[in-house]
């Protein structure tokens, strides 16, 4: 029960208390409002109920701070309040630390030195300068059990491949370097292709030749357009005065190097042969270029379809990829002597790192060739496709011919002809040696006598056999132990090694001094 009550006054103040029950015998005081002396207020009498009560100095709305209170019959009734909080709030479990040694380091990918989109740029760089060669059915396809796709790169204005890489690789040069100019200093493909198109794109170019080099070659770089200088009897005296030139008059000496603008322009033979020979099986290409068409081309075919097998072909007198395969790593010198009018573009050039790392990864198989079989390709082209091919152009088609590729018989196979510059006089004796290796032109002595009629008898024998006559010589004194007797020898040349092998058969039983010679 609550109740109020006066207080007496003192010192001029009343003080207010009260009184709360609590229980029996237990009372709490609690005063209220002010007690000090002189307050004005008066006590009065203090009742439960509505008469005569007083207002009291706690404000109803305070009353909710105590909780309710219901006066019933004197006592006090309590009502428990229970406080309701918030969602829970549950902590997440700390994260699980790791140790550095648990963590793998992947190391990032190397960037490639040759990727196809630098291949397919050069494509459409280069197609308003460059043409597109064809890749045609060869005539040989049926005599050698493959189809057979040539393509033809010696068709080019310069009749190399190397046109590809250098008209890239000027077209990529700053104005400020194609406003100088270049220069060269070597007597080879890539110095003719960029004797051709450094002019057609009005670029400077000078050309530094030994006093050795032929005047049809020199006159060749003339009608191209370029600046013709001859200096120094060896090819080391023009290149190191053009490097000479080049530093003290600001030209940029080009030679022939793994350049990435270069490789990517030779990769171009790659994707015009899968797009013109469709379901093809393998790629026969030879080491021109400094290895650059290999590698090029085959970063082109292998990115659009892994399964065509790309084949290198290298001379047999010089097999420089094939030896760094063999110790993992470029070959630097190379103690070989190969024929130097033959296969002089690769005889002055070395393997570059790039490259080589290149060819290792995407070539499937490296072959040689020997001289011989080149030469012999080289007739076949003459004779069955009617166009000339100098003996780096013929490497491809040697090796089928030679029967080094079992493994294509019966499957689509192009086969890239790189290049076809060579000298007339040198053309000549090719073809007249690759007769001789194919045994289409032979040479014979025989006795004859004296008596008359029996030279004419062997020449109407060999009409009537329908071979040609290229050479005779009739000496009367050769031999001191038969003075009746004159020795005739005979160059006669047949259609093919049937008709030779029966003419030697014909020959040896007409003629029992028969004596073949070797040419």
């Amino acid at each position: 029960m609550v109740g109020l009550y006066g207080g007496t006054k003192s010192q001029g103040r009343v003080g207010q208390r009260a009184v709360i029950y609590l229980g029996q015998g237990e009372r709490e005081e609690l005063r209220l409002g002010p007690g000090q002396p002189g307050c004005p207020y008066k006590p009065g009498p203090v009742s439960n109920g509505a008469a005569g009560r007083r207002p009291t100095l706690i404000e109803p709305d305070r009353l909710k701070d105590f909780g309710e209170e219901d006066l019933v019959n004197g006592d006090v009734k309590v009502y428990e309040t229970k406080v309701v909080g918030g969602p829970e709030i549950v902590l997440m479990e700390p994260p699980k630390t790791r140790r550095v040694s648990e963590f793998r380091i992947i190391p990032r990918p190397l960037a490639q030195y040759l990727r196809f989109e630098d291949i397919s740029a050069a494509a459409f760089r280069i197609q308003a300068g460059i043409q597109k060669t064809p890749c045609t059915y060869s005539r040989l396809s049926k005599q050698y059990g493959m189809e057979i796709y040539l393509k033809k790169e010696q068709l080019h204005y310069t009749g190399s491949v190397k046109e590809r890489g250098v008209l890239y690789l000027l077209t990529s040069l700053t104005q400020e370097q194609q406003r100088k100019g270049v220069i060269v200093a070597s007597d080879c493909n890539f110095s003719m292709a960029v004797a051709h198109h450094a002019v057609e794109l009005k670029v400077p170019v000078f050309v530094i030749m030994p006093s050795c080099c032929a005047s049809p070659r020199l006159r060749i770089y003339r009608d191209y357009g370029a600046m013709v200088i001859s200096y120094g009897s060896t090819s080391h005296d023009s290149q190191n005065h053009a490097r000479h030139l080049a530093k003290e008059n600001g030209y940029l000496y080009l030679e022939e190097d793994e350049n990435p603008a270069y490789l990517a322009g030779l990769g171009t033979v790659g994707m015009e042969i899968y797009e013109q020979v469709p379901k093809l099986d393998a790629v026969v290409v030879p080491a021109a270029g400094q290895y650059g068409l290999l590698a090029g081309t085959a970063a082109a075919i292998k990115h659009l379809n892994s399964r065509i097998l790309v084949i290198g072909i290298e001379p047999e007198g010089f097999p420089l990829l094939l030896q760094s395969l063999k110790t993992d790593g470029p070959v630097k010198d190379m103690h070989s002597n190969p024929n130097k009018k033959l296969y002089g573009d690769l005889m002055e050039r070395s393997l570059g790192v790039n490259t080589f790392q290149l060819a290792k990864k995407l070539v499937d198989k490296v072959i040689s060739v020997s001289e011989e079989d080149s030469l012999v390709a080289m007739l076949r082209f003459q004779e069955f496709e009617r166009s000339t091919v100098d003996t780096e152009g013929a490497m491809g088609l040697a090796a089928i011919l030679a029967g080094q590729l079992p493994e294509l018989r019966g499957k689509k196979v192009a086969v890239v002809v790189s290049s076809a510059n060579m000298e007339l006089e040198l053309v000549r004796q090719c073809v007249d040696r690759a007769l001789v290796l194919d045994e289409r032109v032979s040479k014979f002595s025989v006795q004859l006598g004296e008596w008359p009629g029996d030279m004419a008898r062997l020449l109407d024998f060999l009409s009537r056999e329908d071979v040609r006559l290229l050479d005779v010589c009739h000496r009367r004194h050769s031999d001191k132990a038969d003075l009746f007797n004159a020795k005739v020898e005979c160059v006669v040349e047949t259609r093919d090694k049937a008709q030779s092998s029966h003419l030697r058969k014909t020959l040896s039983e007409r003629y029992p001094s028969l004596c073949w010679l070797d040419r």
